[in-house]
């Protein structure tokens, strides 16, 4: 693949929109998707050490970028957890793996989900959002017979974006399929 179908549509059609949308006086304006972190916590991983490695496989076949594991920073007596215990795994994703992994979740994993009617229209504040997702078995990668348990996780989509406002308008150009998106 020699870039993704979504970068290219970003610079041809969404971009332009958002310049004329915000009446923006410099192309530099434009928000656009700095990262994407995908993130699962695993708290049972403080019993069961093989449960990171079963994540970290996942995630990279997910992904398609290698995931490391979290530690925990300090000692938490109520959770059985010591310093440095690996408790969860993530993947940064930038530039082209970036726009393939959204694309894939827009176009194949997001519909796969049972009843789905789109997602929340929660950001952050600072145009940036987070996804929750239940299962890790929407992704096609991921084999259902070789599953021991199913896991959830987080995805978080960093823009540039100054505002909420600016956010929502590059992430729903962009394909996320947000409920009540007709109320522009």
């Amino acid at each position: 693949m020699n870039t993704a179908q979504l970068k290219k549509e970003y610079k041809e059609k969404i971009a332009p929109a958002l310049f004329k949308q915000f009446n923006y006086s410099s192309k530099m304006q434009i928000p656009a998707l700095k990262k994407i972190v995908v993130n699962q916590g695993l708290g049972d991983a403080t019993q069961d050490k093989k449960i990171i490695d079963v994540a970290v496989n996942e995630l990279t076949t997910i992904c398609g970028q290698k995931a490391v594991a979290t530690y925990s920073k300090k000692d938490i007596a109520n959770f059985k957890v010591r310093k440095k215990m690996p408790i969860g795994v993530m993947v940064t994703l930038r530039r082209e793996r970036m726009y393939e992994f959204l694309e894939k979740l827009v176009r194949v994993a997001l519909p796969r989900i049972r009843d789905f009617k789109g997602i929340e229209t929660k950001l952050d504040g600072r145009g940036n959002y987070t996804l929750g997702i239940q299962e890790q078995i929407i992704f096609p990668e991921i084999n259902l017979d070789q599953i021991d348990r199913i896991q959830g996780m987080n995805i978080t989509f960093v823009t540039t974006a100054k505002t909420d406002e600016e956010g929502f308008a590059l992430l729903k150009g962009l394909g996320l399929p947000f409920k009540n998106a007709n109320n522009d």
